[in-house]
């Protein structure tokens, strides 16, 4: 038996590898910008400067373009929760850093495109069915260490209610659409499940949920 190393495919030399990022960069921007349905591999690889055989060389179908691009918007999204994990600042209330830092993430091109790719997902089985191994890995093990991490709250179901509380009212605040008064709204509903997740922390009672304001003369 030979001992020698298994030959390189062509696809994983550092141009190939490089290339490959550069097509699912333009991707995951692109659903961000203009979203999915426009975002077509023709129109990829023509913000990737790529010619038409150069893209059906590493994607060859719409199919492999999107199963690579959910893996690709996946991992940055963990790196940036990674990151924010190790970033939390001394002395600072970490609930409320983690609320402030995981509103903040939402908004950036990984997570945004990731929830173009679960709004399609909805109608789409293809999509759903590339997708859902991403969503549950970052449901089970990206959100549960990394936001433990960012709310040092302890185990257990109550704490693993309080993140969920606050992940699920930020994901879907960030998709709403608020027509009046936008960032006055935001920022009271903020306070709001900051204020919740202190109670479920036990760390508030239900009266500071929406503290009394003194009467105005």
């Amino acid at each position: 038996m030979s001992d020698a190393p298994a030959p390189i495919s062509a696809r994983d030399t550092p141009k190939s590898v490089r290339t490959r990022k550069r097509i699912l960069d333009c991707a995951m921007r692109l659903f961000v910008e203009i979203g999915y349905g426009e975002a077509t591999n023709a129109r990829i690889a023509e913000e990737a400067r790529l010619t038409r055989g150069a893209m059906l060389y590493h994607f060859p179908t719409r199919e492999a373009l999107v199963e690579a691009a959910a893996e690709h918007i996946h991992a940055a999204r963990s790196k940036l929760m990674a990151e924010a994990s190790a970033k939390a600042p001394a002395g600072a209330d970490r609930a409320e850093h983690a609320i402030d830092v995981y509103w903040a993430m939402l908004n950036t091109p990984p997570f945004v495109a990731f929830a173009e790719l679960e709004a399609v997902a909805r109608t789409d089985p293809a999509v759903a069915e590339r997708l859902a191994p991403y969503r549950e890995a970052f449901d089970r093990a990206q959100v549960g260490e990394q936001l433990l991490g960012l709310f040092s709250a302890g185990v257990g179901p109550r704490f693993q209610a309080s993140r969920d509380l606050a992940r699920f009212m930020l994901e879907g605040l960030s998709r709403a659409t608020l027509t009046y008064d936008a960032e006055g709204r935001v920022q009271r509903l903020l306070a709001v499940i900051k204020r919740a997740t202190h109670m479920l922390n036990r760390k508030g009672s239900v009266q500071d949920l929406w503290p009394e304001e003194p009467p105005t003369r």
